[in-house]
């Protein structure tokens, strides 16, 4: 599974989603360009994990319409960001071993 991760990744969801066997590309940056450099067309999932960037989903899922979207991040989507992602996940609560387990 190719997935896109983009944000400051502090609890290091990259490392754990590549650990698990998938190939991962990041985006510190997820506005259009980012995005299309690290694959978006292609990913099957984009974990956000800086609530700062929300609407990079919306970029997201306009460029990858098939997209699943995981926020892993602390805090709240904004309406529009919040019913274009398919799992919102805090990080104090579930370690990013367990949600890359689940990606699948």
């Amino acid at each position: 599974m190719k997935v896109v991760v983009s944000g400051s990744d502090t609890d290091r969801i990259a490392d754990a989603i590549a650990d698990e066997g998938h190939e991962v590309t990041t985006a510190p940056l997820g506005n259009r360009p980012g995005l299309e450099e690290a694959g978006i067309h292609e990913a099957d999932v984009y974990v956000l994990t800086d609530m700062d960037q929300a609407t990079s989903i919306a970029v997201a899922k306009d460029i990858n319409g098939d997209l699943r979207v995981v926020v892993y991040a602390e805090g709240s989507l904004p309406d529009f960001a919040s019913r274009q992602a398919d799992l919102r996940v805090d990080p104090d609560l579930l370690g990013p071993e367990a949600v890359a387990e689940e990606l699948e």
